[in-house]
């Protein structure tokens, strides 16, 4: 069987073409040096150099076996290096999930941070609500998710990865667009859209509990999923709505934000989870990477 150590000192000596050259720059001795060429000689069933008191040369099979065995080095240490890296949480595949919303502003953000400290990762990214993505990390097909609480799993763990204002959404002509901040109490009796409460139920939640612990009571006239889709009812003038701040980044044309003034905030957050115990590297390198993003 060939073994690395032959193939090393065979490309050394037929580099150099030179036993005591060879050895030295192998820091070994010759003696050491030539029973490992006369053992790949036997393996292979071939000569491979042609020794003389003054010179050593390859012969014709030397000459074909050289690339080979160079070829063969090469992948090894390139092995070698990617499988350290990978141990390290330097490079690999990380597969994550994540919500639409979060694909707004803050997963851009992520995957120019994570080309620029981590270029040997590669980012598998899949869009999924919260409750596929928990599904999915606990059946191993992604390796981590960007969620939204709560979700009562003892199996997983979570760590908070973002947490962003939420703003109000008005069309243009909208009389509240005259001023620069709003209340919540300013949408008394205003028409809202609102969030499904099944498949958006933290956005839903969310807003229902600023309302109610606000004392504000407006009307909500539709119930959507998607923010973009709720922007869009928003342009079309069905009502307002409560964004998180990155919506204004889709830069919808005739829809207009304001910050909202709450007594206390209540931001929108989102959480990276990952399955408890797990062996992949990769997720301590992204979880530095996340706490030192602005």
């Amino acid at each position: 069987m060939l073994d690395f150590g032959q193939l090393r000192c065979f490309a050394a000596v037929a580099e150099e073409l030179h036993f005591g050259r060879a050895a030295a720059r192998l820091n070994m001795t010759q003696p050491p040096l030539s029973r490992q060429i006369q053992v790949l000689e036997r393996v292979l069933d071939v000569q491979l150099l042609d020794r003389t008191s003054r010179s050593v040369r390859l012969t014709a099979a030397g000459r074909s076996f050289l690339p080979e065995a160079l070829r063969i080095l090469r992948l090894a240490e390139t092995a070698t290096h990617v499988t350290r890296q990978v141990a390290a949480g330097r490079a690999g595949v990380l597969k994550l999930g994540f919500t639409a919303a979060s694909a707004y502003d803050f997963l851009p953000r992520l995957v120019i941070a994570c080309r620029t400290a981590m270029p040997d990762v590669t980012l598998s990214l899949r869009e999924m609500v919260t409750r596929d993505q928990v599904e999915a990390i606990l059946s191993g097909q992604i390796d981590a998710g960007f969620i939204r609480l709560p979700v009562n799993y003892p199996e997983l763990q979570t760590e908070r990865a973002l947490a962003e204002p939420l703003v109000v959404a008005l069309p243009e002509a909208h009389p509240l667009v005259a001023r620069s901040v709003l209340r919540l109490a300013d949408l008394n009796d205003e028409a809202v859209i609102g969030y499904a409460p099944h498949e958006a139920s933290y956005f839903h939640d969310l807003m229902i509990g600023l309302f109610s612990g606000a004392g504000a009571r407006p009307r909500i006239v539709q119930q959507l999923t998607q923010i973009h889709s709720i922007l869009a009812l928003v342009r079309a003038g069905i009502g307002l709505a409560l964004v998180p701040a990155a919506a204004e980044s889709l830069r919808f044309v005739g829809v207009a934000f304001r910050p909202l003034d709450l007594a206390q905030p209540r931001p929108a957050e989102l959480h990276l989870a990952w399955r408890r115990g797990s062996d992949v590297p990769l997720l301590a390198s992204l979880r530095g990477l996340l706490r030192e993003m602005p």
